[in-house]
């Protein structure tokens, strides 16, 4: 099994653009795919400095309907025309960020996915939960029992009577088995990691093997206290887990620095273009 970042925040590989997004290229015995294609043809191009051939792909994933996972769909479909692309029919919807009464431009900024997407022929609408074959299936959250990350507050759905809160049922995960083991892919964890780790568990019963997922706790601002806490709770309540923990993109550099504090050895960082080792998984990592 391989799996490589082809893009996120910050930089990674030499010759590899970084920016704000997220992709990761995926290998299986029976699969090469994408979870999410980051914001733009940079996706692309970071895969061919690494000798990945996207023409191969034969599936792609979106994990939720914002513009930084999706940017890259459209020039992908112009090199590859026959994947498909599965995302939740919601995905298609209307989603905005509140930049505040001091955003320079509109305050109300849109943030979902090209309108274009919905209408190419690659896409494949779902439902909730899929299984896809026997390696690959996709799962949502249906309740929460963990507040969902602070960071989330500002970001909205628009609908005919307004802006109202986001409730992320666009958002879903992709579970990998392989060799016995149970990866669990996310984009940015906006309904949480714990709530994430709670419907996997009663899904499949008990944990994954390995996380890779942002965990959306980044910030242009410095954090309260409350926030802090609830950095350093999640982190704790992470620690329980018999699972690796792998992220990037929207946790963000201080809070993954908070997290690892805590985690150590069971909590990674991929950069942009890397390759996320196999030895991560411990002794049965022949994957």
């Amino acid at each position: 099994m391989k799996i490589v970042n082809l893009i996120e925040n910050t930089e990674g590989a030499a010759g590899c653009a970084f920016a704000h997004g997220l992709s990761f290229y995926i290998e299986t015995k029976k699969h090469k795919l994408l979870v999410d294609l980051g914001p733009s043809g940079q996706t692309l191009d970071n895969a061919s400095k690494l000798g990945i051939d996207l023409s191969q792909v034969d599936t792609m994933i979106l994990s939720h309907g914002h513009y930084d996972h999706s940017g890259g769909i459209l020039p992908f479909t112009t090199l590859n025309a026959n994947a498909q692309i599965l995302m939740q029919k919601t995905a298609t919807l209307d989603y905005y960020a509140d930049d505040g009464e001091n955003a320079v431009g509109e305050r109300f900024r849109y943030i979902g996915i090209d309108k274009k997407i919905p209408d190419l022929p690659q896409v494949r609408f779902v439902e909730g939960d899929v299984q896809i074959d026997e390696e690959l299936e996709l799962f949502t959250v249906k309740q929460k029992k963990t507040e969902i990350p602070f960071t989330n507050q500002r970001l909205l759905i628009r609908t005919a009577d307004g802006f109202a809160r986001d409730a992320f049922d666009h958002e879903q995960y992709l579970v990998i088995r392989c060799e016995g083991r149970r990866i669990l892919i996310s984009g940015c964890a906006h309904n949480g990691i714990l709530n994430i780790l709670d419907a996997f568990s009663e899904r499949y019963g008990g944990a994954p093997d390995m996380v890779i997922s942002g965990f959306h706790l980044m910030k242009k601002t410095p954090y309260s206290e409350a926030q802090m806490e609830e950095i350093e709770e999640t982190a704790r309540k992470l620690l329980a887990y018999p699972t690796r923990f792998v992220t990037c993109h929207c946790t963000g550099e201080e809070a993954f620095a908070i997290m690892k504090e805590i985690l150590g050895e069971q909590l990674w960082y991929v950069h942009s273009g890397e390759e996320i080792p196999c030895a991560l998984l411990g002794e049965k990592s022949e994957i």
